[in-house]
């Protein structure tokens, strides 16, 4: 398999997909990729269309054209034909529900299992994981199961804050991941910072960006997994 998994899409005071930009370029460059399918269905708030034309705009300078799976007649075959499969973020909830009434799951499983390219920002990163449990949206639809595509062995907690801001008395982001893998021992759970990038590709995990990757499991002190450093351990 080849995942590119982003934490977010935009750092602050940047432009919409600009620091991963270069990444993806390079990512989908390997596979001489000059089309790409995108699943907008994270959003919410905005249409789906606009959510295409934001993310064709950028991919135009990568020099990919980008169509929307929400446009084709026949969703499942239009996974099959794809040479890259591009799930943008948003409400994590919603992106699974539309995911699961359009029938894709199985076949974006298989395609990417198979070689297919994947790249995933914020929703599209919880995605790959076994489920979305660890996403940090509210669950402002209903889906049929927690259960996503189920392509990495481990979670992945996109925008990981290390801060509890000041007069906010509720939990901190860590204390809702140990309440996670407090009823999931068996699972670690990965807090990708803003800025930071899972790439795995030739079956090895890596690191891309300039913090590092706070990882949690049941029964152990949460570590600090620098850029560079051994990711091995989180498909054991």
């Amino acid at each position: 398999m080849r995942l590119l998994l982003i934490s977010n899409s935009t750092n602050p005071g940047e432009a919409y997909l600009d620091y991963p930009k270069k990444h993806i370029q390079t990512f989908l460059a390997k596979d001489n990729v000059k089309e790409a399918l995108f699943v907008p269905y994270a959003a919410v708030t905005f249409s789906y269309d606009a959510y295409l034309d934001k993310v064709r705009q950028r991919f135009d300078e990568l020099g990919i054209k980008v169509k929307g799976i929400h446009n084709e007649t026949d969703p499942v075959a239009a996974v099959m034909a794809a040479r890259a499969i591009v799930v943008g973020g948003g409400n994590t909830f919603h992106l699974l529900k539309h995911i699961q009434e359009s029938g894709i799951m199985d076949s974006v499983r298989e395609k990417v299992r198979n070689g297919t390219p994947y790249v995933g920002w914020s929703a599209g990163s919880n995605m790959a994981c076994p489920t979305i449990c660890t996403t940090n949206d509210m669950p402002v639809v209903e889906p049929e199961s927690f259960e996503a595509f189920d392509l990495i062995p481990f979670q992945i907690n996109p925008h990981y804050l290390d801060a509890h801001p000041q007069g906010h008395a509720g939990e901190t982001r860590e204390q809702r991941i140990e309440e996670y893998i407090a009823a999931n021992r068996g699972r670690y759970v990965a807090g990708l910072r803003e800025g930071c990038i899972f790439l795995l590709e030739n079956g090895k995990l890596s690191l891309i960006g300039d913090k590092p990757v706070r990882v949690f499991k049941n029964g152990q002190k949460p570590v600090e997994v620098n850029p560079g450093e051994d990711l091995d351990f989180l498909f054991k």
